[in-house]
């Protein structure tokens, strides 16, 4: 039976939700990563150190019985975030970055930024306080293609910002496009990026093929094949720039098949070092995953890689089609097909 064991992974962009959801993300998350970078989205948005840690209290309660997993929290900038509330995050010892998302780019992020630019100040402070800087990519104007917003952010926004804050940590987040992966892999060590399990294993023609696929939708929103082929040589590549981070964002299957709007996000938690595991395979790179899921994202940030293992096995395993969420259920990727690899042992506090 093909085994690979790894360095345990952490999970550097996730949704956990919060409230009845919390028993359901937290014992998926933390049954194979060590940490997670958690994301501050929630309603309403999570914008001070307090809040914060209010929110961390929340997941440590839901956190299965002998779990080391630790939550590492952000903060949601907006267009009333103070530099003071920088310093304190930056001081606080549970508080790793913090998020930007553009007004309206995506779930719960209507009281996101509004002008780029008036945050320059917000930069100015956490690069002097070394505190990185999370983007969600994409520009929000209705008159650009939905398919072409990560590219036009970039040369509209990302460019700018890393030309004037040039010490400034920034994570690229969940990447899409083959601009996005080449515009990373040339910048400096200060410029990193997350790429999903989602965007390694599909692409829209699988979303869209036969009739739209609600549990394919998300945001950025899947692109064509040959901009999935080059997340796949990024994140196979060995650059550190470029590591693992789920994008996991569950929804109740009321949302997701909702016909009034269908919630954006998919729910890979229940399976994600699995999903990294086939997408690598598949691309010949398995000797790879090591790096990308367990090593450049604790590099990036500054902290220990860990010291225990995980081990996935060949062994084929169906997960089910719906998973219960609070009064509801959500449906995972993958739900009821056929995933190749498992984790076997030993799962986190066992």
């Amino acid at each position: 039976m093909q085994t690979i064991t790894l360095t345990r992974p952490d999970d550097w962009h996730i949704h956990l939700r919060d409230g009845d959801y919390l028993p359901t993300t937290v014992s998926d998350v933390a049954r194979q990563f060590g940490r997670a970078i958690v994301m501050p989205n929630l309603t309403p948005p999570v914008v001070t150190v307090p809040q914060a840690l209010a929110y961390r209290d929340q997941i440590l309660l839901n956190r299965p019985s002998g779990s080391n997993f630790q939550p590492l929290m952000t903060l949601y900038l907006t267009d009333q975030t103070r530099p003071s509330d920088i310093v304190a995050a930056a001081q606080s010892r549970d508080v790793y970055a913090c998020k930007l998302y553009p007004a309206g780019a995506t779930t719960n992020s209507d009281a996101g930024v509004g002008s780029i630019e008036a945050l320059y100040p917000i930069f100015e402070t956490m690069q002097q306080q070394q505190l990185p800087l999370l983007i969600h990519g994409e520009v929000t104007d209705t008159q650009i293609d939905i398919f072409d917003r990560e590219q036009v952010f970039i040369d509209q926004y990302l460019i700018p910002i890393i030309t004037t804050f040039p010490e400034l940590k920034i994570v690229f987040e969940h990447i899409t496009t083959q601009d996005a992966a080449s515009f990373v892999a040339e910048q400096s060590a200060n410029i990193a990026a997350t790429i999903t399990a989602h965007h390694l294993l599909y692409h829209r023609t699988h979303m869209l093929s036969g009739g739209m696929k609600p549990i394919l939708f998300c945001l950025p929103i899947l692109k064509r094949d040959t901009h999935q082929a080059a997340l796949i040589r990024a994140a196979t590549s060995g650059d550190p720039s470029f590591f693992l981070g789920t994008d996991s964002a569950p929804h109740p299957r009321s949302r997701k098949e909702d016909a009034c709007g269908c919630a954006a996000g998919c729910y890979t938690a229940h399976a994600a070092i699995e999903l990294y595991a086939e997408a690598f395979e598949q691309a010949g790179r398995l000797e790879y995953l090591e790096g990308f899921a367990s090593h450049f994202g604790a590099d990036f940030y500054g902290l220990p890689r860990h010291v225990d293992t995980i081990t996935l096995e060949a062994m084929p395993w169906v997960p089910p089609k719906t998973i219960p969420f609070g009064p509801d259920e959500l449906m995972p990727l993958r739900g009821g097909e056929t995933i190749k690899w498992r984790l076997v042992q030993p799962e986190a506090g066992s």
